[in-house]
């Protein structure tokens, strides 16, 4: 055992069943232990290192601004938070943004903001917020709540009230739901990560969006893990022809440091007023820095290598024993495999490959640029390992 990971078992709380690597350096989808030995990286730390590792675009922005200013907190105007937002608004459609730091906070901030709008608009009772059985939407007491999946819930209970969760595809009982509560809005992720990497059907998202528009509630899509070019669109939702209220985002989106952003359409545009919600450490220069980098990279010809590469991965898994499905969009794919996922990934691993789970299924998010040749190294590695 290494003095790193027996370090860590001394001092970091235990919340991460961590695999048996050291990570010491790396570069684009490769990375490395400190003994040297090499791994391509189909989990890009769950879908954030965008452009791989040790990006030299990213670091040459991030330390540019680490010799102006590392921070100012929001009582102060600075270009890298004002110049992201631009591009986000640009890029989305939306129309004012609110950074925060993570995914979770994200959500919390669509969530007070759908709480506030409905409040003033309906009334205060006008509160719950619908989400999905399978969802999940971060680890606050919050978020866990908004979560549709009761094993997260137990020994943290009681968690937030005004959240229920409808079966996702269920027209019917969504629209049953709604009718039974007073609604704030419904909130969903277009491709469900952590509940298996399940994509909803485009008619469910669609009576979702109907639902919304007819009752004057508020459509919350949460792309923390499927936005900012992860699913070959820019955000998932626009793979289905709708328009959200507000859109959520994070992971990707800072290339690695911390960030996240509740993006607000035009009916909430003004929904916050002064003192109505903040962060300390949102819209952080640095991390916004690294943000524009990242999002002003991702053009139509990179999503046009997304879906390419996801294509590949599709064609190449379909046809291989032991991988009896695969789920998914771009270049965030689960594979459903005979042996256990879990033995699947030490496998790969072992072979200089790694890779996530995502419930029964084997998690792939290689970086959106991962060249050809490393890709195809890295699926022959995994196809060997479902066909042993």
């Amino acid at each position: 055992m290494s003095q790193v990971i027996n370090d860590d078992r001394l001092y970091i709380a235990g919340t991460y069943n961590r695999f048996p690597v050291e990570i010491e350096k790396g570069e684009g989808s490769v990375v490395y232990s400190p003994d040297g030995k090499r791994y391509i990286d189909m989990g890009t730390g769950i879908g954030v290192t965008a452009f791989g590792i040790a990006d030299k675009e990213w670091q040459k922005a991030v330390t540019a601004q680490l010799g102006l200013v590392q921070h100012t907190s929001n009582l102060y105007y600075t270009k890298p938070c004002v110049d992201l937002a631009r591009l986000l608004c640009e890029k989305s459609g939306m129309k004012k943004i609110f950074f925060a730091n993570s995914g979770a906070e994200a959500n919390e901030g669509a969530i007070k903001a759908a709480r506030k709008y409905a409040a003033e608009k309906k009334g205060e009772d006008y509160y719950t917020i619908v989400t999905l059985v399978n969802s999940f939407h971060g680890r606050t007491v919050t978020t866990l709540a908004a979560t549709g999946q009761e094993h997260y819930h137990q020994l943290f209970k009681p968690l937030t009230d005004g959240f229920v969760h409808t079966p996702a595809n269920d027209i019917s009982s969504l629209e049953s739901t709604v009718k039974a509560n007073k609604v704030a809005a419904i909130m969903i992720e277009c491709i469900q990560g952590e509940g298996g990497v399940l994509a909803l059907d485009e008619d469910f998202v669609k009576a979702v969006a109907d639902i919304c528009g007819k009752e004057d509630i508020l459509l919350i899509v949460d792309e923390v893990q499927t936005g900012n070019g992860r699913t070959g669109k820019m955000y998932a939702y626009m793979n289905y022809g709708i328009t959200p209220d507000i859109v959520t985002t994070a992971k990707g989106l800072g290339g690695g440091l911390p960030i996240g952003a509740v993006m607000l359409g035009e009916k909430v545009q003004n929904v916050y007023g002064f003192g109505d919600h903040g962060s300390t450490f949102g819209g952080n220069p640095v991390c916004c820095a690294g943000a524009v980098s990242i999002i002003s990279r991702i053009d139509d010809k990179l999503l046009d290598e997304v879906n390419q590469k996801s294509k590949y991965i599709f064609d190449r898994l379909n046809s291989a024993k032991g991988a009896q499905s695969v789920s998914g969009m771009g270049l965030m794919i689960g594979i459903k495999t005979t042996k256990p996922a879990g033995d699947v990934v030490k496998k790969c691993m072992e072979k200089g490959v790694l890779c996530l789970t995502a419930k029964d299924k084997v998690r792939l998010l290689p970086a959106l640029n991962i060249p050809q040749n490393i890709l195809e190294e890295a699926i022959n590695v995994i196809i060997s390992v479902c066909e042993e």
